[in-house]
């Protein structure tokens, strides 16, 4: 089986990397470089007239990561070629993850659309510069979610190596792998449950606890604050995100942590949350002016049982 299929292999069409059997990315996501819009629409071009004679009977829908909400430069070229565009937001409260809901869209459209009856459906993947982190956690929900995959450590890093390594640095300075795994966990935890993704639930999150004082200061030590981003639970039918917890930026309730003291760091953040939530942990200057961010995580209090203990998306300078 191996050798037949090696005998009729097809090389994919020049700029495009095949992930799976009529699932293709462009390879203008692997790159930081910007493209005048010329080069870009004869760049788009070239690849439709490439898959037009490689799938001479297909129908195309692309899946574009976006930034804000203007139309995508994509959208104006491909439509040209009546191929339909999909956008998504390529972050959410500064993860390059999206809300649960989003993600289960994607990945029941894209199902739809490979798996029609009778058709050779192609889908293309698409992302704005900036975009790569959130495009490759999507991949490898796709992957997982179609079982063409399996292991959700494996699948991501097998997408992430698709790329060059130092890509993902530059586009996503906190490490996304933490948050990209968790939502991963959540996608295979499914099952055959018709019912996913679950009914979230508020509750209230009390505290967040630092097992290890981490080095930001430059003298063993930092000075620690906390926000929340979410859904508001007391306005369910708004889904739109906002702050529900801030630590005010006064002296007495931002204090100074040493490492020395091998204490847990224990950080007030009293607000009710519901569904997917963004928890940032900031680093405070000497006069309370400057903020470097320590770590930002997220997670989906559907799949919360009890108090969460949730491993952070580490920078660099954390000991």
């Amino acid at each position: 089986m191996a050798l037949f299929r090696r005998l009729f292999y097809r090389k994919p069409p020049d700029r495009l990397l095949e992930i799976s059997e009529r699932v293709y990315v462009f390879d203008c996501c692997f790159s930081t470089d910007t493209l005048r819009e010329d080069e870009y629409k004869d760049y788009m071009g070239g690849i439709v007239a490439q898959l037009q004679d490689y799938f001479p009977e297909a129908s195309f829908m692309v899946f574009n990561f976006r930034e804000g909400e203007r139309r995508s430069k994509i959208s104006d070229i491909l439509t040209e070629y009546d191929m339909t565009v999909m956008d998504y937001p390529r972050q959410y409260e500064g993860c390059p993850l999206l809300p649960l809901e989003m993600v289960h869209h994607f990945l029941r459209s894209s199902e739809s659309w490979l798996s029609l009856e009778g058709q050779h459906n192609v889908l293309l993947m698409h992302c704005e510069r900036g975009g790569w982190p959130v495009l490759a956690f999507m991949l490898a929900g796709l992957l997982l979610y179609r079982k063409q995959y399996t292991g959700e450590q494996r699948t991501l890093e097998m997408v992430y190596k698709q790329a060059p390594k130092e890509l993902l640095h530059l586009l996503s300075p906190l490490n996304p792998q933490p948050s990209h795994m968790r939502y991963l966990q959540y996608i295979t935890r499914r099952g055959t449950a018709t019912d996913w993704p679950p009914g979230d639930k508020p509750f209230k999150l009390e505290c967040l606890i630092l097992r290890i004082v981490p080095n930001f200061d430059g003298e063993g030590g930092c000075r620690p604050i906390v926000r929340v981003y979410g859904q508001d639970p007391s306005t369910p039918a708004n889904r739109s995100s906002k702050i529900l917890f801030s630590t005010p930026k006064m002296k007495k309730h931002v204090k100074r942590y040493r490492q020395e003291d091998s204490a847990l760091v224990k950080l007030h953040a009293r607000c009710q949350v519901q569904g997917d939530i963004v928890i940032e942990c900031i680093h405070m200057n000497d006069n309370l002016e400057r903020e470097e961010m320590m770590f930002r995580v997220m997670f989906n209090t559907a799949f919360v049982y009890g108090m969460p203990r949730i491993n952070s998306q580490k920078t660099s300078k954390q000991r």
